[in-house]
């Protein structure tokens, strides 16, 4: 069975495009929570118009809602889907865990998608977003041919449908894990208004100098290895580019999959509409380094005014893609019908009564040859029976008008939107007391677990801690963070036995697959940053198998206090924030591991300094401030632990942050209060 090519629109031209270019699927958004706030998108009225439009044609439209919903909005984005819903959207692709479990709940037959905000690479990931309802999983963008490969394998024995990227943009983050935007300029990501600051200089020592920007994604080479893994959805990025591209994208999939190889015009024409100094599939083919970066230069530019036109006239016209049956009849003393099936649906229409033919009698072959053209119509007739009594005229004109009539039924019926069922459904959130506020200690090596550090209530290990050198004295309050990025889940799943052996009972989670890793090892585990938590009925998820969790970075403080949560919650109060999380160290660029040594920065166009650490395959970068709330404890109305995330501290300062808080002390040094107080867009 041939994949699904799913089409990015953002706007109506680029739907034409899309979809007369040979797109299986399109995925589109409302003006409202979508993650390209900035595209043309969609309104409910136009919304209806462009799912008929595709029904027609035998496109399906996937409805993107894949933004963090606050408690305020969530009433909203639901309401917003059960109207798309009942215009005959086909799914709906979110990435807030709350939302999903309220359309399952409202909309239970719209089938729900993972975006790849979720953060998914690994098979654990798998078990839970089957429970939580999802039908297909959109995984990250960084895995390689061989995780796939296992990953479709196990998604196939869930029945859990999966969609790869196969041609665009290519994010240096992780999607899902990137607060870049949000923290230097109150854009969120997260919230569908991406600024892509990484697209701007940032330089290592010899490096490229813009070494937050990689080149786009081109996998159409490996479709058909991408068909033979079980892949039922190849999706190409782009709703914020022009419909020239999406046409160009299209086209060179359509011919991949259907001729197993792409013209030399469209092949020209995709290298020149669109790149950042060429494409790359590094990811892919686990070629990583430096030769996946690259940015947009003037050539660039110019060699894509010089295809436009040739592009515009793949979508000029009508795509016939429809095929269709057709049964004429012709018969004495009885109207001229035509009947006209697509296999699901049956339309007839009627015509005058015929007349006995004067001079030429109408034959089979003059009448098959006027139905047949449907030209300028999605349509093509590839079955004909034609009942034709002799001695009977028939004009062309009789026939073109009684093919109009019966095409325009037709397109009545596949247009039409099937009823849904909306259920009254409610889930109740509960509300805990606070208790206190107690402190939950993260440190980033040894050297940091100084006695006062040891006084905290939760003290949480790097997982690449050397558990030789590890004297926990009693383990009753230690437990060991798991990566948020994860290749290999044998080796999590052993160096959390090794954890375990130390009887280390808590582990902090930040994605669905270490989740069920930690919780099939017999961790108690509490839900980090990574999870991006930002409304109640999120909460709400976690607290059947969570003893806490943290809050996104992103939330206003006034917000968390209006949470409902049956567990403890959490924010950051100290530290450099995780800005980014990445599978390709930009420091590579420019210098070895050796070279390294764990203490190398990224320095923006503005001479700010943003430390990159790496750890489990995986490369952080920093925040250029540590987050300083000390003096503002009395302020976190709701919150049940603050978290004290230590990264480059040197000991002393370590105790000196520990005593500050102690004492909600005055900033030291520079600081930021992070998004707490300013929020984002």
């Amino acid at each position: 069975m041939k994949p699904e090519i799913l089409a990015p629109v953002g706007s109506e031209e680029m739907l034409s495009a899309a979809v007369r270019a040979g797109a299986d699927a399109v995925y589109l958004g409302l003006n409202e929570f979508n993650a390209r706030r900035n595209a043309q998108n969609f309104t409910l009225d136009t919304l209806g118009e462009a799912v008929k439009y595709c029904h027609i044609r035998g496109v399906k439209v996937y409805l993107t809602l894949n933004i963090m919903l606050s408690d305020k909005e969530l009433d909203r984005a639901v309401e917003l889907t059960i109207s798309a819903a009942r215009l005959g959207i086909d799914g709906v692709i979110t990435a807030d865990i709350g939302y999903a479990r309220q359309i399952k709940r409202k909309l239970p037959s719209l089938p729900i998608h993972a975006s790849t905000q979720m953060s998914v690479h690994s098979p654990a990931a798998i078990k839970p977003l089957k429970e939580l309802g999802f039908s297909r999983v959109v995984v990250a963008r960084e895995m390689s041919k061989t995780e796939l490969q296992e990953f479709c394998k196990k998604a196939k024995e869930e029945n859990l449908e999966v969609e790869v990227f196969v041609h665009g943009a290519l994010c240096m983050c992780v999607s899902g894990q990137c607060l870049l935007s949000a923290m230097l300029g109150g854009r969120s990501g997260n919230r569908g208004l991406c600024a892509g600051p990484c697209r701007l200089p940032f330089g290592c020592d010899n490096g490229t100098g813009y070494d937050l920007s990689l080149k786009d994604l081109s996998l159409i080479e490996y479709l058909n290895e991408l068909k033979d893994m079980g892949v039922a959805s190849l999706k190409i990025e782009g709703r914020m580019k022009r419909p020239e591209y999406v046409a160009a994208a299209t086209k060179a999939c359509r011919e991949k999959i259907d001729d197993g190889k792409v013209s030399s015009e469209i092949s020209s024409a995709l290298n020149g509409v669109f790149s950042r100094s060429g494409f790359t599939d590094g990811y892919y083919t686990g070629r990583l380094g430096r030769d996946m970066f690259g940015i947009r230069t003037k050539e660039n530019v110019e060699d894509s005014s010089s295809v436009l036109s040739f592009l515009h006239n793949i979508y000029r016209n009508e795509r016939q893609s429809v095929e269709i049956s057709a049964k004429l009849s012709v018969k004495e003393n009885e109207p001229i019908s035509l009947t006209l099936s697509d296999g699901q649906n049956s339309v007839t229409a009627y015509g005058d009564l015929p007349e006995r033919a004067i001079n030429l009698a109408a034959d089979e072959e003059f009448v098959k040859e006027k139905l047949l053209k449907t030209g300028g119509t999605p349509y093509i007739i590839t079955c004909v029976e034609i009942d034709l009594d002799e001695g009977l005229s028939l004009r062309a004109a009789q026939i073109n008008e009684l093919r109009r009539r019966a095409l325009e039924l037709l397109s009545e019926e596949r247009g039409k939107t099937p009823e849904i069922e909306v259920s009254d459904a409610e889930v109740s959130l509960e509300n805990r007391r606070v208790d206190g506020l107690k402190t939950v200690v993260k440190i980033d090596n040894l050297s940091q677990l100084t006695e006062k550090v040891r006084g905290a209530d939760l003290v949480v290990l790097p997982f690449d801690t050397n558990l030789n050198d590890l004297d926990l004295k009693e383990a009753k309050n230690f437990a060991v963070e798991l990566p948020r990025g994860i290749a290999k889940e044998e080796k999590v799943l052993e160096k959390l036995k090794n954890f375990k052996e130390k009887e280390i009972e808590f582990a902090l989670c930040g994605t669905l697959s270490a989740k069920e890793l930690a919780i099939a090892s017999g961790f108690k585990v509490i839900a980090d940053i990574g999870f991006n938590i930002f409304n109640s009925y999120s909460l709400d998820y976690f607290s059947k198998d969570c003893e806490g969790a943290l809050l996104s970075s992103e939330i206003l403080l006034p917000d968390v206090a209006k949470l409902s949560s049956k567990i403890p919650m959490g924010i950051v109060s100290y530290g450099r924030l995780p800005l980014m999380l990445t599978r390709n160290c930009p420091i590579k660029n420019g210098k070895n591991c050796n070279e390294c040594q764990r203490n190398c920065t990224l320095t923006d166009r503005k001479g700010i300094e943003f430390p990159i650490r790496c750890k489990n395959g995986f490369a952080e970068l920093l925040n250029s401030k540590v987050i300083w709330l000390a003096d503002r404890l009395d302020e976190l109305k709701g919150i049940d632990f603050q978290v004290i995330l230590l990264t480059d501290e040197e000991p002393e300062t370590v105790d000196k942050v520990i005593d500050a808080y102690n004492k909600k002390s005055a900033p030291i040094g520079e600081y930021t209060r992070g998004l707490y107080y300013r929020g984002v867009e």
